[in-house]
Parts: structure tokens; sequence; C-alpha cells
């Protein structure tokens, strides 16, 4: 097999369902039943809080809408999550701790107009090609790029100044970059005094920093951390971007605060070109958590504590929504592995190959008495399911909404209708409803369903789908419809008036946790996962393409690790880690210093990375720490044949 071309997977067309153990063909008749009958079985056994929704990143903010009106008006749980969990989580929990709101504060058109852009555990070359053309507009334009990143990536190269610091390290070095703000007299002090409360606090926490114990702690050399505090500090316009190296590990929602710290110190926060902005990695990651596909926050980040906000949902629903947040996915795996969950209803995720210790996920998975998948294909994860439902592609089968990282609402047009014998999700959905006794569920297409968000969402209100299709997208909150607001979020932070103001931004004290998962000399390296730019997640809708940049997946190590290991280009290893092993080829990169390996998770059909990957959590937002495994690396005896890398070796 040519290595990193996968066998594509064929489009489901018809229900199937489980029997003695085997998935065969049944009628959409048979298969709604079945999956409503289980879900049935489950609440009446255990209550509500046994059943949880799996909703899709990639689906349109429509359908993310009704699976969790699904979830809390028809199961009665707000036990409902999405890939936001895997990702970017922690950036959503910190911005709305410090702000009151879970999106990036700026647009991309801000960026090109910065003076100085900071990529913070970012390889927004090839992770975010889109976002870093706007980058390159204003490096071009004279803006000073700082990368912060453990690797020398594609997108190092095109930096002023590459802070090659070690993983896990990343708090550390900002509260370095604080310190040497505040002792060389560029905090904004009109700003902190005005829109900030907790500095005090913050100033004593980061004053053990100083930059020669951060050189030891980080590795990054003391002149390189001074110049980025002086030039993001002096910066008229200072953009901060971060991705999931910043967030996927235990401690990501710290290590968000502690970027929104240097903002806060500097005031590049609610001002045109300076602004806070995490990357989001799917199409409709951003919208999925805006439509309330999350288990503490109903559409528009209404808080599920409010009784006010559940009762205008109640009226609307003819619903009674749980008075408590629900399961996060990390929490509803740990509730399958205790029985308290016993049902789930994954719409488009694929956590069997997705989640860290993947293994863990596929046995927590195969305990459950009921498992339901709606998806394009027949992934790892449908393969597990007692029904597969076969349902529509959303970028080009579908009509409704996508958000993007910029908040960016914008319409997607159905191109094409899906193939005989798949389905709109929607429709699924509210089939699975009139089934579970709502007869009342039925939408006559996306706009019906956009317009009751726009009756519960102020932050949407403004947003019809004639204005959407007239100005090319807007971005939110977008409160009427005649009026837009500006492109950039919490300008309030800087009005004279203290009543217009509101609450103020809260600085974080915050402390540095190494990675969870110890080296040792039984382990005595660091393997950090990414994406690479020819390939998408867990590769189910990429991998069957040709590429003419892919290389398939590889064990990236630095020429003197390789040479230390006794190890040459393409040679297969065994990498092991305290949960698993697997087989994978050697490639040289001299972007990672000794001690360092990389993996992509992009080809778990012949190389499960996730299965050596630990899944330590966030305990605030719960992601998991991708980005620090402790491993070792081991040649092979003779013999070994290129088959051999699609292996899984228990240690």
């Amino acid at each position: 097999m040519k290595r990193g071309k996968s066998e594509p997977y064929v489009r489901l067309v018809e229900p199937l369902v489980r029997e003695n153990g085997v998935l065969r063909p049944a009628t959409w008749d048979e298969a709604l039943t079945r999956a409503a009958e289980g879900f049935r079985r489950n609440v009446a056994a255990k209550g509500p809080d046994a059943f949880g929704m799996f909703s899709c990143a990639r689906a349109t903010n429509e359908m993310n809408y009704v699976a969790q009106k699904f979830t809390r008006a028809v199961i009665g749980t707000n036990n409902v999550d999405s890939c936001n969990r895997t990702c970017h989580a922690p950036s959503v929990a910190g911005l709305a701790r410090v702000f009151d709101s879970g999106g990036g504060t700026s647009s991309y058109r801000e960026i090109e107009d910065a003076d100085v852009v900071v990529l913070w555990g970012s390889n927004a070359r090839e992770a975010h090609p889109i976002f870093f053309q706007h980058v390159l507009k204003a490096v071009h334009k004279g803006a000073k790029l700082f990368v912060v990143d453990p690797r020398r990536t594609s997108t190092a190269k095109w930096g002023h100044r590459w802070l090659q610091l070690h993983v896990g390290t990343d708090i550390p070095l900002a509260h370095a970059v604080a310190r040497e703000i505040i002792h060389s007299g560029l905090a904004n002090e009109a700003f902190i005094e005005r829109a900030t409360e907790g500095f005090a606090e913050f100033k004593a926490s980061v004053e053990p920093w100083t930059l020669e114990v951060a050189e030891e702690v980080t590795g990054v050399p003391r002149e390189q951390i001074r110049e980025l505090a002086h030039a993001y500090a002096r910066a008229d316009r200072g953009q901060m971007s971060w991705t999931l190296g910043i967030t996927e590990h235990h401690n990501g929602t710290n290590n968000v605060l502690a970027l929104i710290n240097l903002a806060l110190l500097c005031g590049h926060v609610g001002r045109y070109g300076a602004g806070l902005n995490p990357l989001r990695g799917q199409n409709n990651v951003q919208g999925g958590g805006d439509m309330g596909a999350i288990p503490d926050r109903l559409p528009g980040f209404q808080d599920v504590l409010s009784p006010d906000v559940r009762a205008k949902y109640d009226a609307l629903w003819g619903s009674k929504i749980p008075p408590y947040k629900g399961q996060n996915l990390t929490q509803m795996l740990e509730a399958m592995e205790r029985g308290d969950m016993t049902c789930v209803y994954i719409i488009g995720e694929n956590p069997v190959q997705s989640e860290a210790d993947s293994e863990h996920t596929r046995k927590r998975l195969s305990n459950l008495d009921h498992v339901v998948v709606q998806d394009i294909f027949l992934t790892k994860t449908a393969q597990l399911a007692d029904v597969v439902l076969p349902a529509s592609a959303a970028w080009c089968e579908s009509d409704g909404t996508f958000t993007n990282s910029e908040r960016r609402v914008q319409r997607v047009r159905k191109a094409l209708d899906p193939p005989e014998g798949a389905r709109d999700d929607i429709a699924i959905l509210c089939d699975l409803a009139r089934r579970l006794g709502h007869e009342e569920w039925d939408y006559s297409g996306a706009e019906q369903v956009w317009d009751e968000l726009r009756q519960l969402s102020p932050m949407h209100a403004g947003m019809t789908y004639q204005r959407l299709a007239d100005l090319g997208g807007i971005q939110w909150p977008c409160y009427s419809e005649d009026t837009l607001e500006p492109s950039f979020l919490h300008g309030r932070l800087w009005e004279d008036d203290p009543a217009e103001r509101g609450r103020p931004a809260p600085f974080s004290v915050l402390d540095h946790s190494p990675p969870v998962d110890l080296l040792s000399e039984e382990f005595p390296l660091r393997l950090t996962t990414g994406r690479r730019l020819d390939s998408y997640n867990t590769g189910v809708q990429s991998g069957g393409f040709e590429s003419p940049l892919r290389r398939g997946e590889t064990l990236d190590l630095c020429r003197e690790d390789a040479e230390r290991l006794g190890v040459r280009e393409d040679e297969l290893v065994r990498i092991s880690s305290r949960r698993g092993a697997i087989v994978a080829p050697v490639r040289i990169d001299d972007g990672l210093r000794p001690g360092l390996a990389f993996m992509t998770f992009h080809f778990p059909d012949e190389i499960d990375v996730n299965s050596i990957t630990i899944e330590a959590t966030c305990p605030i937002a719960g992601t998991a720490e991708y980005k620090a495994s402790a491993i070792r690396v081991e040649k092979l005896p003779p013999g070994i044949t290129e088959d051999d890398r699609f292996t899984v070796v228990p240690v």
C-alpha cells in the first residue's frame, strides 16, 4: 500500500442495524424504530442522564441547534457536546471567564493591520491556511510575526522571531513576558485601572519569573523573551492568536488565561486591530458551540443555570430543561465506564479514532447498551453502533449556515441531493423526535430552524437569511436587522462611563504545572501531535484522495536523536508509551530539538497514534493532553515488513 493513501470510505446509502453481533441492511422505518426504542428503553431504566449526544462540528448551525434541542426537549438532559471538547474548549472557557463571551475578539481583516502578530502554539500555515494569508498580508506590510512553538514549523519559517519553548512551559514563558513588560514600565496602566481587576495579585504572581529563570525552564533565550515582551507591549495594534499547542494540555484553560493576561496588561483587546483569537480547526466548531451543542450553555452562550433563560426556551419548545449543567464529552466517556451512561447518539463524530487513549474509548463505547451513529461513512465508530443512519454531507447537500473562527456566519447552499437512501440530518432528528412522542417536530427547511434560533439568541437576532446573503456573512453579535456591530468585541472596556464598561476583565493568577506524562529512563522522549496541510483530522474524508504533499504517517525525530537511537530515515521503529505501542517509519526533521518527537493523527487506519496519547484532561474544559506524551523508540528486529506498521501492540 502506498504510504498515506488509504482505501476510500464508501458512502453510506442504506440504514444498518445490528443483529446477532453483525450490522445488516435495514429499512428506514426499522432503523428509526430501533433507534427510538433503544433511547426510550435506556431513559426509562436509568433516567434522561443515561443519554449522551455527540453533535457535529462539520454540520450546519441549524443541525447543531436541532441536535441540542432534541437532547434537551425530547430526551430531557443537557448531556450534549461536540469535538469542541477535543480542541478549543479551553479557549471558550478562558475567554468566557474573562469577557463573558467565548469567541475570538477580532476579524480576519484586522489581522492585516496589526503591528505585531503572535502565533502561540499554532502552525497556522498548515492548520489554518486561510487565516495565515491574512497574517502574510500583515507581514508584507511590515508587521513583526513572533511564532512560539516547540517545532520550527513552516509557520515559524515566516516569523521575525521563532521562540522554541519546551512542551508544556507556556505559562512560565507568558509570565516572564508579563514581568518584563511590568518592570520595563510598558504596561498600559490607564487601561488596567479603567477596565481590569486583580492586577496587584497578578503582578505579585509573575514576579519570580525573571528572564533568567524562564530561560532555564522554557529553553527560550532571555533575549528573545525580552524582545517579544517589548514588541508586543509597544505595538499600537497587537494580535495574539493560538491553536491546539495551547489548548491540548491538562492545563489548557490556564494556558489560555495566561495569554489573555498579556492582552489585558497591554490593552490589546476591545480595539480595532488588537485582539485575542483562537483559531478553530473545523468548519463549524465555533458554530456548534454558538448553537448550544455544549453542556452548560444554550444557543447564544446563554447560561443553562439561569431560570429566566430556561423559561424562555421552555415556553417556545414546550420543554422542561434540567436546571443543572450536563456532562461534557470527557465526562460522558467516564460515565460510560461507570455504567451511568448507557446510550449515545453520535452525529458525524469519530471518537474511536479522535479521542486520546483511543483503545480506552473503544472499550467504553463497546460496553454501552445502545449506540446510534448518524454519518456519511461507516467510520470505525459507526462499526460499533447498534443502528447506523446514513446522513447528508453538510457542505454540499444541506442548506444552512456555518460560523468560522472570526464569528462570521455565512450561508451554505445545497448543491446536490444526498444519494438515494441517505437523508437530511434535520429530517432524521425530527423523525426520531416524533417516534419519541413529539408529534409537533416538523421543519419546512433550514430557514425555519434559523428563524426559531433568532427568536431565542439575541446575538443572532439580526441575521436573516436574506441579510446574510446580501452582506456575504455577518459576525456575531448582530442584535438588530437594521444595524451592524463593530468587527471587534469588548469595546465597552474602553468606555469612560463605568456603567457602560460593565464588569471589569479579571487578571488570572496561575501556577506552572508540567505535563502529566512524566519523562523517565523508560520513556525519555516527549511526543507532541498536530496537523499537516495535506490531510484532515482522522482522514475519513481526506485519506481516500491523492495529494502530492502527503507522505503518510511518520515518527519525526531530530537528526541527533535518530543517530543516538541508531535509526535512519524510513526505517520502521516501535514507538511505546505507558498505554500501548505502534510501529511507524522514521522521518528526520531538522525543526525539532533533541528529546522531542512529532506525529499526526491523520492515518489511524494505518497507524493509530491516539492509542499512545494520554487521556489526562483539563479539569475546567475537559480537553486531553494530546501535546505531551512520554514515549520510547526502539529498533525492530530484522524481517519487519511495511504491513507491520498497521499494528497496535499492548504494553
